[in-house]
């Protein structure tokens, strides 16, 4: 575990798995994907379409996707809660799965706070590749999700509890004169469970560049 840690940590850069000379920016603008982190032009991650971009927020459409998540893990740190999750997940990445199968590594890293209850689940993308087929582990589910529109935010740096529930907030205050906002309320309230997208190892904390803060919702 140890080893494959210490390879994340040197190769991965730019937000949610980025490290070493890749950890600079976010990638150049691009139409299709809007200010995409860098990580993703080195690892898999899930694909999407820009549907806007605005001041403070993008709006993107997220294809299905297959993820492997954990169990909820009781924390009362969600930043504690996601280096938790993260090496089991990378165990099963690297063959700690039924079938002894070692994949790819992907980006980005997503925790998920439980409403009302300091439970997290903390889930990673799974290689297109291996997705006809997902390995099983006991401890570990996959999960599907449909396509769907998310609600973004970028933040740098390293993200406390108290900093992802800020930038939340400022997520929808960021949509408010939108016309994004009412179907977001509509199907997810006015303070929304939100989703937090680490694209540098949660043990890495150092050059952080791009976390997201995402909120999926329902047109």
């Amino acid at each position: 575990m140890e080893t494959g840690l210490n390879i994340l940590k040197l190769s991965l850069c730019v937000s949610l798995v980025v490290v070493g000379s890749y950890a600079q920016a976010p990638a150049p603008w691009n139409p299709s994907n809007g200010f995409r982190p860098g990580t993703c032009d080195h690892y898999e991650c899930p694909t999407y379409k820009l549907v806007e971009a605005g001041y403070g927020f993008e709006i993107r459409m997220y294809d299905a996707a297959l993820w492997i998540s954990t169990s909820p893990i009781p924390s009362l740190s969600m930043t504690q809660a996601t280096k938790t999750g993260f090496r089991r997940l990378n165990r099963y990445i690297e063959g700690d799965n039924k079938s002894n199968v070692k994949m790819n590594m992907t980006a980005p890293v997503i925790a998920q706070a439980t409403p009302g209850r300091s439970v997290y689940t903390v889930s990673l993308y799974l290689p297109k590749k291996n997705q006809q087929n997902p390995p099983q582990a006991d401890d570990l589910h996959v999960r599907s999700t449909k396509p769907t529109y998310v609600a973004v935010r970028q933040i740098g740096g390293y993200v406390s509890n108290n900093v992802a529930k800020e930038e939340a907030a400022a997520l929808m205050e960021s949509l408010r004169d939108s016309n994004w906002i009412l179907p977001i309320e509509k199907s997810k309230g006015k303070s929304p469970a939100y989703l937090l997208a680490v694209y540098n190892p949660p043990s890495h904390t150092t050059a952080r560049v791009i976390n997201e803060i995402m909120v999926p919702f329902n047109m």
